[in-house]
């Protein structure tokens, strides 16, 4: 779930507390993260079309790729995993298959994912 930006949870003017690991992502910075919302509008508006949330859409976009890529989203609430399962239920037509990856083509995702360190280390 893009560390809980695909959920249209997050967006600029939210305040991380300093303990979490998303202050020391570039992709979580407010810039960033008001550059990027156009990814989160996206799948909102198909959420909601489809009658479903955006973590939904983007794990049925994922299951919709290939028979043998499986997304695994992480969650310590039950809520949310009833909801990530709800995703298998999500059907999206080779149409909407078409159009939403026609628009990601077109999205330019801001912000690196890992601080410098560690994308260093990773060679990215």
């Amino acid at each position: 779930m893009g560390k809980g930006f695909l959920t249209g949870k997050i967006d600029k003017n939210t305040v991380f507390d300093s303990a979490d690991n998303r202050t020391a992502s570039p992709r979580f910075n407010m810039e960033n993260r008001e550059a990027n919302q156009v990814l989160v509008d996206l799948i909102s508006r198909m959420a909601a079309e489809k009658n479903a949330s955006p973590a939904q859409v983007a794990l049925a976009w994922v299951l919709a790729q290939k028979p043998w890529i499986v997304p695994i989203p992480g969650t310590r609430k039950l809520e949310r995993l009833e909801e990530n399962i709800g995703a298998a239920e999500v059907k999206l037509s080779p149409e909407e298959l078409s159009s939403l990856d026609s628009a990601l083509s077109k999205i330019k995702i801001s912000g690196d994912r890992y601080p410098t360190v560690i994308s260093n280390k990773l060679g990215k």
